[in-house]
């Protein structure tokens, strides 16, 4: 199935309530294996995986390393197919989108972005209209109206003038991340956006997505290992394990301390706080 045009919502209120209670994303059986070669048997990275999440939600991914969460992003962008199953964006299919309809619905913030040239902020961050048909050298007034604002969104406008290479880890992945909002993308996809960056910078950042979710309707997924991050900025978990999802759910539901100990091969304590949400301490001398 292909798609060259956004769906409009309707106006009719009780279908706008009814499509606000519909998932936006559903993940449907999604699994994943590879050949070294063709006389050895599949790999599996990715068991049989589902979870659906909403407009105006922030959905983590959560595991150890070599879980399966970065096979699992993939394959939800439409950047990989699955072996069995599928993700459906708004009904659509997001391996079966043609690249320029995919980037108008999906955008995507990878572990590490490479600056190909030189350039300033707003230069980068207008990289963001090319599903559009847009360039540098033919951007339109409302290219450069919603590039500014993408900035203004993440709180880097007095950002705009300056070289990506001159500012800070964080400064730096807030404009990413204004890249990626000048897509007007319904899902905003995210490979762990909080490494490399101190704690004041990932909190703002949770901060910033939970608010982007809220305020714009994006379906936010967020690929990480950071559990209290997770726990205190998320609406739903999926925790995986060795390519296994073994349970979907609101944090609290999520963060049971057996599990946990069990995924990440450490002793903890869950606590919830004051807000209900659940907090992670790791024991002392308790790494495998």
């Amino acid at each position: 199935m292909t798609a060259t045009a956004r769906s409009t919502s309707s106006r009719n209120p009780m279908d706008a309530a009814r499509a606000a209670a519909e998932p936006r994303l559903s993940v449907e059986q999604v699994s994943y294996a590879y050949s070294p070669n063709p006389q050895q048997a599949p790999i599996f990275t990715l068991e049989a995986t589902s979870f659906h999440a909403k407009a105006g939600e922030v959905t983590a991914i959560l595991g150890p390393n070599a879980s399966g969460k970065s096979t699992l992003l993939q394959i939800i962008s439409g950047a990989l197919h699955p072996l069995s199953g599928r993700v459906l964006l708004n009904g659509f299919v997001t391996h079966d989108l043609e690249p320029r309809a995919r980037g108008q619905r999906i955008a995507m913030v990878q572990q590490e972005s490479q600056l190909l040239f030189p350039s300033k902020a707003w230069e980068f961050v207008m990289q963001g209209r090319h599903p559009y048909g847009r360039s540098l050298r033919f951007e339109t007034d409302d290219d450069v109206l919603i590039a500014k604002n993408a900035l203004a969104q993440v709180g880097a406008e007095h950002l705009s003038d300056r070289w990506m290479d001159q500012i800070s880890g964080g400064e730096k992945q807030r404009v990413i991340l204004a890249r990626a909002l000048a897509q007007q993308p319904l899902l905003l996809l995210l490979d762990e956006p909080t490494l490399h960056l101190d704690i004041g910078a990932q909190v703002d950042l949770l901060e910033t997505l939970r608010r982007l979710a809220v305020e714009n309707r994006y379906t936010v997924v967020i690929v990480t290992h950071e559990l209290n991050l997770v726990g205190e900025y998320a609406d739903q978990v999926a925790l995986l394990q060795k390519g296994k999802c073994l349970r979907v759910g609101a944090p609290a539901s999520v963060y049971q301390r057996d599990l946990l100990e069990q995924v990440f091969q450490t002793q903890l304590t869950v606590e919830l706080g004051s807000t209900g949400r659940p907090r992670v301490s790791i024991l002392p001398g308790s790494g495998s």
